[in-house]
C-alpha cells in the first residue's frame, strides 16, 4: 500500500513541476538510493562485469551510477504519460524504420514486438499506440493490486492494452490472429523456468514467449527499442524482422530462434548498458 501512495505522490510532482526540475530531483533521489542500496548496486555492477569483463572497476561504477539515474528518469516519464500527445512525440522523439511494422502488418499474420528492459520501453509502447497501431503488451502484474491498477491505468489511458503475464498465451494468440501487435520483453525470465541459454557468454534463464508465440502463430518477430539520448530526447528504433526458417523440430526450433534474436538484445544492451535496468542477479552462475 505504501508503494501505491509513493507512486501517486511521484506522479503528482512529475505532473505539476517543470520537467527539467523533476529530472534533477529524480537524479538526486537516484544518487541517494545508489549509495544506500548496497544489494541493488552490487547486482548492477556484477551484471555489468559479465557484459564488460575487461573494463576497469572505476568505469563499471560510473556506468552503474548512471543506470540508477536513468531509471529514475524512466519513472518520471512514466508518471507524465498524461502530458504525452502527438505534439510531444514529433518534438522529442525520433522515429526510425516504422516501415518494418507496416510491412509486417500488411502480411496479415500479426506482429510480435521484441524489446528489452532497456531505455524506456513503456514510453515506446505508448508512442506506438498513439500512432494508432493496434498495440498490446504483456506485463508482469504487481503484487500490490492498487499499484498494478495504477500501472495499467497509465498504459490504458494512452491506448496501450495490457495482457497479464501468467495468463498470456491464449490472449496473445487471439490478438495476433486479429493481426494485432503484441510486445514482449525478451531479456528477463521472471519464472526461472525458461530455456537456459548463453547470454553474453554465461548461462541464464531466458523467456521463451517471443520465440514460442512466433513458432505457434507464424507471426514475425520485429525488434523495437526506445532509448534515451544525451539531451533527454528519445529515439524509437525498429529493426528488420528476425529471419528464421523452422525445421519442424519444436525444441530445436525454439532454441535456434531464441539464439538468433538474443544476439540483437546483446548488441543493444552492450551499446546502451547505462539504460539496462536489471537490479537483481541475472545469470545462473
Amino acid at each position: 500500500m505504501l508503494n501505491y501512495y509513493l507512486y501517486r505522490f511521484g506522479q503528482l510532482i512529475a505532473l505539476i513541476l517543470p520537467l527539467k526540475f523533476v529530472y534533477c530531483f529524480a537524479v538526486f533521489l537516484a544518487d541517494l538510493h545508489y549509495f544506500l542500496a548496497f544489494r541493488d548496486r552490487r547486482f548492477v555492477r556484477a551484471n555489468l562485469r559479465v557484459i564488460f569483463p575487461d573494463k576497469p572497476i572505476k568505469e563499471l561504477r560510473k556506468i552503474s551510477r548512471i543506470v540508477f539515474r536513468n531509471f529514475a528518469k524512466y519513472l518520471v516519464d512514466f508518471f507524465r504519460f498524461e502530458k504525452l500527445d502527438l505534439q510531444y512525440i514529433h518534438k522529442n522523439i525520433k522515429l526510425e524504420n516504422l516501415c518494418y511494422f507496416d510491412d509486417a502488418l500488411a502480411k496479415g499474420k500479426g506482429v510480435i514486438v521484441l524489446t528489452a528492459h532497456l531505455g524506456n520501453w513503456e514510453l515506446g509502447g505508448v508512442v506506438i499506440a498513439q500512432l494508432k497501431y493496434p498495440f498490446w503488451v504483456v506485463a508482469l502484474p504487481h503484487k500490490d493490486k492498487k499499484v498494478n491498477g495504477f500501472f495499467d491505468a497509465q498504459r490504458n489511458r494512452k491506448g496501450v492494452k495490457v495482457i497479464a503475464m501468467g495468463k498470456a498465451v491464449r490472449s496473445c494468440i487471439s490478438e495476433i490472429r486479429k493481426n494485432h501487435m503484441v510486445a514482449l520483453a525478451g531479456d528477463r525470465d521472471f519464472t526461472e523456468k525458461g530455456i537456459v541459454i548463453d547470454f553474453f557468454g554465461k548461462p541464464t534463464h531466458f523467456p521463451e514467449g517471443p520465440g514460442a508465440l512466433s513458432l505457434m502463430t507464424g507471426a514475425p518477430i520485429v525488434p523495437g527499442f526506445m532509448f534515451r539520448n544525451p539531451d533527454d530526447s528519445f529515439t524509437l528504433r525498429i529493426e528488420k524482422p528476425v529471419e528464421f526458417t523452422p525445421s519442424g523440430d519444436k525444441a530445436k526450433d525454439l532454441a535456434g530462434l531464441i539464439t538468433v534474436y538474443k544476439k540483437i538484445l546483446e548488441d543493444y544492451i552492450r551499446k546502451y548498458p547505462e539504460q539496462w535496468y536489471v537490479f537483481r542477479k541475472f545469470w545462473v552462475k
